[in-house]
C-alpha cells in the first residue's frame, strides 16, 4: 500500500488538506515528512476499535490485516482528519474484519454518561458511518468502507458538537472505493 491508496485531500472535502504529522514522544512515533506512514498492522486494527463502551461488545477474535497504512489530513475547518487503511491477505478476512467492526460500533451504544458513546447515522452493506463521542471530550465523524482485501477507516474531528456536519460522509465512500484496494 502507498499513498496511491488514498484519495486526494481535496476529493474528501472543499477546502481538505494532506497533513505532514510531526509525530512526537506523546504521539509515540516520529514523522517521517509524509503524510502516510506504516503501522503495526494488529495494532492499528485493535486500536480502530470502540473501547470504553456502555453496550457490552461482541467477544471473540477478528483477522489481522497484514498491512496497515494511516494518513493524516486537516478538514476544510482546520480541525484534524486520519485515515486508516487495513489490507488483509485476502477479501473473506476484511469482510469478516469490517463486520465484526461495525458490530462493535452498533453495539457500543450511545448513553451520555458512557466514557464513549457511538451514534450510527447509516449503513449499507459496504460503508458506513458513526459519530464516536467521548465523555467530556471531542466527536469524530467516522466512515468505513469495505473492498476487495482493504477497510478504510476515515475519521475527522468535528469538536463537541451533538450534531457535527456529516453531509461529506456519504460523498466520500465513492472516492474511498475507487483507490483502496488499488495495487
Amino acid at each position: 500500500m502507498s499513498s496511491e491508496n488514498l484519495p486526494a485531500a481535496d476529493k474528501l472535502g472543499k477546502g481538505w488538506k494532506s497533513y505532514v504529522d510531526p509525530g512526537g514522544a506523546e504521539e509515540g512515533f516520529l514523522g517521517n515528512q509524509s503524510f502516510t506512514r506504516r503501522r503495526d498492522a494488529h495494532q492499528a486494527a485493535f486500536e480502530a476499535l470502540p473501547v470504553g463502551c456502555a453496550g457490552q461488545l461482541p467477544k471473540g477474535a477478528l483477522p489481522v490485516p497484514q498491512y496497515a497504512l494511516q494518513a493524516s489530513y486537516r478538514t476544510g475547518a482546520d480541525g484534524p482528519a486520519t485515515a486508516l487503511l487495513l489490507r488483509f491477505s485476502d477479501a473473506g478476512k476484511a469482510s469478516a474484519y469490517y463486520r465484526g467492526y461495525q458490530a462493535r460500533m452498533s453495539a457500543c451504544g450511545n448513553t451520555a454518561d458512557a466514557q464513549l458513546a457511538v451514534r450510527g447515522l447509516w449503513s449499507e452493506e459496504t460503508a458506513a458511518a458513526a459519530v464516536r463521542r467521548y465523555a467530556g471530550a471531542e466527536s469524530f465523524v467516522e466512515v468505513s468502507v469495505v473492498r476487495g482485501t482493504t477497510v478504510a477507516l476515515l475519521a475527522a474531528a468535528s469538536g463537541e458538537s451533538a450534531d457535527p456536519d456529516v453531509g461529506w460522509t456519504r460523498t466520500v465512500v465513492p472516492e474511498l472505493q475507487a483507490v483502496i484496494d488499488s495495487p
